[in-house]
């Protein structure tokens, strides 16, 4: 189990200038993939660390011995070392020794009393870019992507809607983290356009269903955690162990279309109506870094089976915000405030099920939490929560209302966790509709 360690005191402070407010102080160091703007060799896509407003290119630190004595000096050496890769797989595949080794060197490093990189200029232009100056790349190449349903308002909120308050919880969702396998291929980073999808659905009134671009598309708080090293096809990983196997998380939009989904999703569930985009956070905020927000989740009534009893706290003090900005307004709209801590499956949960069978998991691998909602009204992570199938629909500063997303509309998600003068974010997660293709 990860402990506190000096990487997290919050007294520490870093050369570089960081905002009160900024998601990424020298606490956070969050691990992503980014391309320099221009041309030539020093454009390829590598791995970086986000400090402030600026991106640590980390291959020119390896590049300068800097990771020499960690447990990945081997792998980071050389033109086809691990952060001179066009993702974070084989970083992620090396497990926490080699995590928290990276973490604690670049923490020394960049300590504003340290002169290492502080008082080497020539390096500091080399390897500390303007994150202005940079394109944020997907920061995995994801495999698999499973999706889970694991926040118990959620599941109450839409249960009710469709089944009434008697049977809102489906008689198993007490008793293991239901989920279904998404589509990895349209998972894309924050910034990326989602086109609406096309599809057929059938109103309650017609005799037929109708094929034609989605009329209620929905967006779902959702937070995900990628898989650092996997496990071999027929061995599962036990929930106590699971941790070891989690490398960090970001934010996710697992964009939904209500009305294909309510056509299609019987008896098999999601299929169209969610693969069409999934859009994550570029940034990935390591599980050690999260160590100090570490919380205890909801109460689990009735006790999970023995192979999902799992020790210590999982869950995560992590607010959430949801944004939207039409076109017509110049600042976009919080629409809704949640938390992380509110998830009632966690994440050693959700990864110790998916692999019971002996399903072997793969670095890169995706695992999102399903929409997070939260008890108040105000904490509800979807437009079919928010506007309550379309009946309440949302009054927005601009005078404009909303039941779903229409075209031309941006939704933003946010998420930190609040330390002791400092935070923990993950950037932002954002994404413009863009109308259906006029034809198919």
């Amino acid at each position: 189990m990860t402990q506190l360690n000096e990487t997290h005191d919050p007294r520490l402070r870093s050369f570089v200038p960081v905002a009160p407010d900024s998601d990424f102080p020298i606490q956070n160091l969050p691990f992503g993939i980014f391309r320099r703007g221009g041309s030539g060799s020093a454009t390829r896509a590598r791995a970086g660390v986000a400090i402030g407003d600026l991106v640590v290119d980390l291959s020119a630190l390896a590049a300068a011995g800097l990771f020499d004595g960690t447990p990945c000096a081997g792998e980071v050496r050389g033109e086809n070392g691990i952060f001179s890769r066009a993702d974070l797989n084989g970083f992620s595949a090396l497990g926490p020794d080699a995590w928290s080794a990276v973490r604690k060197t670049l923490s020394e490093l960049l300590r504003d009393d340290n002169p290492r990189l502080r008082d080497d200029a020539t390096l500091r232009a080399s390897a500390m870019i303007p994150v202005a100056d940079c394109e944020l790349l997907l920061p995995v190449t994801i495999g698999d992507y499973t999706d889970f349903y694991s926040s118990k308002e959620h599941a109450t909120n839409v249960g009710i809607m469709f089944r009434g308050k008697e049977n809102a919880l489906m008689p198993n969702w007490l008793h293991l983290p239901v989920a279904y396998h998404g589509r990895a291929s349209s998972v894309v980073v924050s910034g990326t356009p989602v086109r609406r999808p096309s599809g057929q659905t059938k109103a309650d009134d017609a005799e037929a269903p109708s094929f034609g671009p989605s009329r209620l598309l929905d967006f779902e708080l959702e937070m995900g955690v990628f898989v650092g090293p996997g496990s071999t096809l027929g061995d599962p990983i036990a929930v106590d162990d699971a941790h070891r196997h989690l490398f960090g998380m970001v934010l996710v939009n697992d964009w939904s279309a209500r009305d294909i989904q309510k056509w299609e999703y019987q008896p098999l569930g999601p299929f169209l109506a969610k693969n069409f985009a999934t859009t994550i956070s570029p940034w990935i905020v390591t599980m050690e870094a999260l160590e100090p927000f570490r919380k205890q989740g909801p109460t689990q009534d009735p006790e999970p089976l023995p192979y999902l009893r799992s020790q210590g706290d999982w869950s995560y003090d992590i607010v959430l915000d949801v944004l939207v900005r039409t076109p017509k307004m110049e600042e976009p709209a919080r629409i809704s405030r949640s938390n992380f801590r509110y998830m009632y499956w966690n994440v050693c949960q959700q990864l110790a099920h998916h692999s019971v069978t002996g399903c072997n998991m793969r670095p890169g691998d995706l695992l999102a939490s399903g929409t997070i909602s939260g008890p108040e009204k105000e904490e509800r992570g979807s437009l079919l929560e928010l506007t309550w199938r379309g009946s309440e629909p949302l009054q927005l500063p601009s005078g404009e209302e909303r039941k779903f997303l229409l075209d031309g509309d941006e939704l933003i998600l946010r998420g930190w966790a609040q330390g002791d003068g400092y935070r923990v974010g993950f950037g932002e997660c954002r994404g413009v509709v863009e109308p259906a293709r006029t034809s198919v």
